[in-house]
């Protein structure tokens, strides 16, 4: 486990510089878009450097060679990834300064392929509530099966991919609850939101209150680190699901609202 550990604290090293980049072409892009707009994107902005930010220090070697010891510091970089920094990197809609940062033959490039009818019918689909629930909600129980984790801990390549996987389908979730499609996908969406603050609330209960631990490469002695990694999934991260839910909700109302009122 240690040569995995510091295999894997290199990658994070790398992904760390990789945000630092992935900044520097943010700033670019709206640099790019200051001069096409009337007013900058302030609020975006900051949610753009808090999630990545969140990103980086969910990655971080320092933190990273932590969890390998003590499950609920791991357990603190999960919920990183899936509750702070996708959600807030989503909401900051950074996507047009991102390509914007692009050559203007990328950008043609890129346009023409997010234009292609297939690739937007499955991107449509992917991000629909209930695909994208049910995908997010797949990769947090199977990858806390105890074969997986085991398998994550023990090889850094597969704890790679479970990282890639509780960030890329946390993308996915909550571009499906935080900009629908459709108006309509809100109900959807907080329906979602709370089937997912259950669900996962019920899989923190379970770590927290199992008599035996999960996960063999952090012994059997590792209960109480257990009970509160189960703590940290049950609480705080299932309250989040939950407060995103009503404020999804409260927006579909005053939409509904806005609807309703010119017809009066």
């Amino acid at each position: 486990m240690g040569g995995g550990a510091h295999l894997f604290a290199v990658h994070a090293g790398m992904i760390f510089l990789l945000t630092g980049a992935l900044a520097v072409v943010y700033a670019l892009g709206q640099h790019e878009l200051s001069g096409r707009r009337t007013s900058s994107d302030r609020r975006g902005m900051a949610l753009f450097a808090t999630g990545l930010l969140a990103l980086a220090v969910a990655l971080s070697p320092p933190l990273d060679e932590v969890a390998d010891r003590l499950f609920s510091v791991h357990m603190v970089q999960h919920e990183l990834l899936m509750v702070v920094a996708a959600p807030l990197l989503v909401a900051s809609s950074s996507f047009p300064a991102l390509i914007w940062a692009l050559p203007r033959r990328g950008r043609l490039v890129v346009a023409r392929v997010i234009r292609r009818t297939r690739l937007r019918a499955i991107w449509s689909w992917l991000t629909g509530p209930l695909p994208a629930s049910v995908l997010h909600g797949l990769a947090i129980w199977l990858w806390h099966a105890p074969v997986l984790f085991d398998a994550a801990l023990e090889h850094e390549w597969i704890h790679v991919a479970q990282h890639v996987s509780f960030f890329g389908t946390g993308l996915i979730f909550w571009s499906s609850v935080i900009r629908p499609h459709r108006r309509e996908a809100r109900g959807q969406a907080v329906l979602s939101l709370f089937a997912t603050s259950v669900h996962s609330g019920v899989l923190g209960a379970l770590l927290t209150f199992s008599r035996a631990s999960w996960y063999a490469p952090y012994g059997a002695g590792a209960i109480e680190d257990q009970q509160l990694a189960g703590l940290i999934m049950w609480i705080p991260a299932s309250l989040a699901y939950l407060i995103a839910s009503l404020l999804v909700a409260r927006r579909w109302l005053d939409e509904s609202e806005m609807v309703v009122k010119p017809q009066r």
